[in-house]
């Protein structure tokens, strides 16, 4: 069963499978079968075509995939433009949220740094 172009697994109960469409998680997966009076435990290839459809054009009312994914970098691409602090914050790749970037954040901001050894190499048994 494929919906909004991604196909759902057909081994996974459909409260989990759902879950692989982005901008679908448990609790509007939950909700949608729900609405539907689809039992959640059913997996994909148990559900009849009638209601197949009718689960596609429920989840297909919500923003998924690719128009999320396109509203979202259009709404950065907003805060960029109007230079705003979170605009700034994303332009130089760092936390947007009010997080600490002194112990945390390393990878994102380029100073990885690894543990400290010994300076010795440990000789190799020949």
């Amino acid at each position: 069963m494929r919906i909004a172009g991604i196909t759902i697994p057909d081994t996974k109960r459909l409260e989990i499978g759902l879950t692989a469409i982005y901008g679908v998680g448990r609790p509007r997966a939950l909700s949608t079968l729900k609405g539907l009076g689809i039992d959640p435990g059913k997996t994909a290839k148990d559900l009849t075509p009638q209601l197949e459809t009718a689960l596609r054009e429920q989840i297909e009312k919500f923003r998924v995939e690719g128009e999320l994914r396109r509203s979202i970098s259009a709404n950065i691409r907003r805060l960029k433009d109007i230079k705003s602090h979170r605009g700034t914050r994303h332009a130089k790749k760092l936390p947007v949220r009010g997080q600490s970037t002194k112990t945390n954040s390393r990878t994102v901001r380029g100073n990885v740094r690894k543990t400290m050894t010994s300076g010795r190499r440990k000789l190799e048994k020949t």
